[in-house]
């Protein structure tokens, strides 16, 4: 049976907030412009404020609904593997083949906003540092288990090494960005790999 259409209502918030999440990465939240959004949605200011009573509004609405699922689309795969060092090491290997352009250009989306917004909207901070601490949270457990099947070493911290780990890629990523330097990000996921491989037994 195939999945019924969405409603036109439920496209044109969609389509809003794939564009504003496009805008914002570009731009920043606090640059970010509505009238971009809506010319490139097609979209008429009334339509955007019969779904979003704000800017702000819109800008939270991206975190739940667009960014959570980005941060979740990239990371769950390792999460959820059973050695998952070995999955960790082969998304290090294979990041930078993966819009480096892009990377360089306009950053994590994640880590733009969280530096943005974190500590001047109580509504960004919440929903940002969830999806922080569900990530780490999700390394911490993935390590356990590890530990648990004999892929991790049994003294390693789970919560300290989550902690570092996404400390590690999101600094790297935020440097890598600043500097405009495909090597020097290069260089911190050689040395992510060489710190993933010290937790093996």
């Amino acid at each position: 049976m195939t999945a019924a259409p969405k409603r036109q209502p439920d496209r044109t918030r969609q389509i809003l907030l794939d564009c504003a999440f496009e805008e914002i990465r570009r731009s920043g939240f606090r640059a970010a412009s509505l009238d971009a959004i809506l010319e490139r949605s097609g979209v008429t200011k009334g339509a955007l404020y019969h779904h979003f009573d704000s800017k702000t509004a819109l800008g939270h609405a991206v975190v739940e609904e667009i960014l959570r699922p980005w941060m979740d689309s990239r990371w769950q795969a390792v999460l959820d593997a059973e050695d998952l060092i070995e999955a960790a090491i082969q998304f290090c290997r294979e990041l930078p083949q993966q819009g480096m352009d892009e990377l360089l250009t306009q950053g994590c989306p994640f880590n733009n906003l969280f530096n943005e917004m974190a500590a001047a909207d109580a509504g960004f901070g919440d929903r940002l540092q969830a999806i922080l601490d569900a990530w780490r949270a999700g390394i911490a457990a993935s390590l356990r288990r590890g530990q648990r099947n004999g892929s991790v070493r049994k003294d390693v911290e789970p919560v300290a090494a989550a902690a570092f780990l996404v400390s590690a890629i999101e600094g790297s990523m935020g440097l890598a960005r600043a500097r405009q330097s495909r090597a020097f990000f290069e260089a911190a996921l050689q040395g992510m790999i060489g710190y993933l491989q010290s937790l093996r037994p």
